[in-house]
């Protein structure tokens, strides 16, 4: 893989290089490589995240499996009462309000069975992001906790009653390329 010669290479952390084998593509978001990955035309190409820049103007990959744009992650914290929960969801949102979350998310309390729950769900892409957010914001709980993508289809397939709901969304979308404008955009070099 060749990569074009990147300036202000930290503008571009966090966002996706695509290597369609003849040339490369710097700057996309996680909308545009899902949609990139749908399409038949574009279903083999290789996908890498920035994960670190340089004032070089160098970069550190990360390579990202491509089913990861397909699913979605969670992490489910359990408590055995309800005010518990409670007490576990408004102290997640209000982090949230504090400070925005790294992407859309949607946070519910749940009851499933005979325990409560805070679940947050998001595109699973985002992983290591909301592991960093939720660190930064000191969040944690007294009861069992667990995450992944396995976690959010146990949690589906539990069907739990949602009890409050709330979808947040993070501080600077960027607005994203779609259908025509983002296959002519595959040709080049910087994406934005």
């Amino acid at each position: 893989m060749k990569l074009p010669e990147v300036e202000n290479a930290n503008q571009y952390r966090g966002l996706y290089v695509v290597d369609f084998g003849d040339h490369c593509g710097v700057g996309y978001v996680a909308e545009e490589v899902a949609e990139l990955l749908e399409s038949e035309r574009f279903s083999d190409v290789q996908v890498y995240r920035v994960h670190r820049a340089n004032p070089d103007g160098t970069m550190e990959l990360k390579g990202i499996n491509k089913e990861t744009f397909q699913l979605e992650a969670g992490m489910f914290f359990y408590a055995a009462d309800e005010a518990t929960a409670k007490s576990d969801f408004k102290r997640l949102t209000a982090w949230a309000n504090e400070q925005l979350p790294p992407a859309r998310c949607k946070v519910h309390l749940a009851h499933n069975g005979d325990s409560y729950v805070t679940a947050l769900i998001y595109p699973a892409e985002f992983d290591d992001a909301f592991s960093r957010w939720l660190l930064d914001g000191s969040y944690h709980t007294a009861g069992q906790a667990e995450g992944g993508t396995g976690a959010v289809q146990r949690y589906y397939d539990s069907r739990p009653k949602v009890l409050e709901r709330k979808q947040l969304w993070p501080e600077s979308s960027i607005e994203h390329l779609q259908g025509e404008s983002l296959m002519e955009a595959t040709n080049r070099a910087f994406i934005r």
